[in-house]
């Protein structure tokens, strides 16, 4: 269960007027490791899950570079767009953007 904001800031603030952290742990009834953590230099906001920063990667531009250079790989538009190639997959797949090999042969 998550502890809210202001339960960590007050075991954060009774460690550091000189209260021990097991005893910070077993008044306000949460675990060593938690105050430890919480203790850590930027540990006691809360950190939303998910990227850590705002989007590096510009899809409108993406969109444009794909249609341009159609046969360029996702290696390859990684490093001109400088992010990770995991970030140009995601990016393309909820871009609904697909690159399938065509080489003009009929099958048989």
């Amino acid at each position: 269960m998550r502890c809210s904001v202001d339960l960590r800031q007050r075991v954060v603030d009774f460690v550091r007027s000189g209260g021990s952290k097991a005893e910070a742990a077993r008044r306000f009834k949460v675990g060593e490791a938690s105050v430890y953590r919480w203790l850590k230099p930027g540990g006691v906001a809360y950190k939303r899950p998910g990227p850590r920063r705002s989007h590096k990667l510009d899809w409108e531009q993406l969109r444009r570079h794909v249609e341009a250079h159609p046969d360029r790989t996702q290696t390859e538009r990684a490093r001109h767009f400088q992010v990770s190639r995991h970030c140009i997959w995601n990016a393309l797949h909820k871009l609904a953007v697909t690159h399938k090999k065509k080489n003009g042969l009929p099958r048989t």
